[in-house]
């Protein structure tokens, strides 16, 4: 049976981080609000989440179904998903220090989306203008080499090599970190002017999983969704700034 992930059409967002490990893996699954027919599109998705009867109801979307199950949140479903799709270590102490790094990138992306809606979400990006730049200059100038500079250490100190995030072998977190560094690319290209030099490991690693025949191959489907101005990574001139 294929695997149902749950998320917004028309967006990458958080759903991205799963569709990754999914497309990497060529396992099966069906995103469900992008898909036409019975029990798909965006109103299979809040039927789940408003029902009155699902003892196991998602906060919010991505959540990904296996059968009866219901999983939430991008890394309780990464930590589910890797070992069956070959993407996690085989002990299960490791599996746990590659979820924390998940947690991380879930840190992270949370950071992101705040740049462009620093107060409030119900208000549009227009109607806080004034506090997203603000924002977005602290986040570029602080933020950004934070994480950046931390995942840097970890590839560096892997005692297996820099060449993945955790032991000798790709994983999940591998590919997160991946489109973080695609993400910020597109959202700030001028605060990650030089990323290259300053993470010469990251910047190895997003080359190397772009290389992967089964995400290179994905990066041209029409199953990518182009980044755009609706998604958690924006491009908006104005909040680029030089770090």
């Amino acid at each position: 049976m294929a695997y149902e992930l749950y998320y917004w059409d028309g967006i990458q967002g958080r759903g991205e981080f799963v569709r990754l490990s999914l497309e990497e893996a060529r396992t099966e699954y069906v995103d469900v609000a992008r898909a036409s027919g019975s029990s798909r599109g965006t109103s299979a998705m809040m039927s789940i989440m408003r029902s009155g009867s699902e003892p196991h109801i998602p906060f919010a979307p991505p959540f990904l179904k296996d059968g009866d199950l219901i999983i939430p949140h991008v890394a309780n479903i990464l930590l589910y998903l890797g070992p069956k799709l070959g993407l996690a270590p085989k002990e299960d102490g490791l599996r746990y220090v590659l979820n924390g790094l998940q947690l991380t990138i879930t840190d992270f992306v949370a950071e992101v989306h705040d740049t462009h809606h620093p107060i409030a979400t119900s208000l549009y990006y227009e109607d806080q203008k004034d506090e997203a730049k603000a924002r977005s200059a602290e986040f570029i100038k602080e933020r950004i080499p934070k994480f950046l500079g931390y995942f840097e250490r970890v590839l560096q100190q892997n005692p297996q090599g820099p060449q993945h995030i955790l032991g000798d072998a790709l994983t999940y977190v591998d590919l997160s970190l991946f489109q973080i560094i695609e993400g910020l690319n597109y959202a700030f290209p001028k605060g990650m002017a030089g990323h290259q030099t300053k993470y010469p490991a990251l910047s190895a690693l997003h080359d190397a999983v772009a290389r992967r025949p089964n995400i290179a191959a994905y990066l041209k489907s029409k199953r990518r969704i182009a980044f755009n101005e609706d998604g958690i990574f924006r491009h908006y001139p104005e909040l680029d700034k030089a770090a």
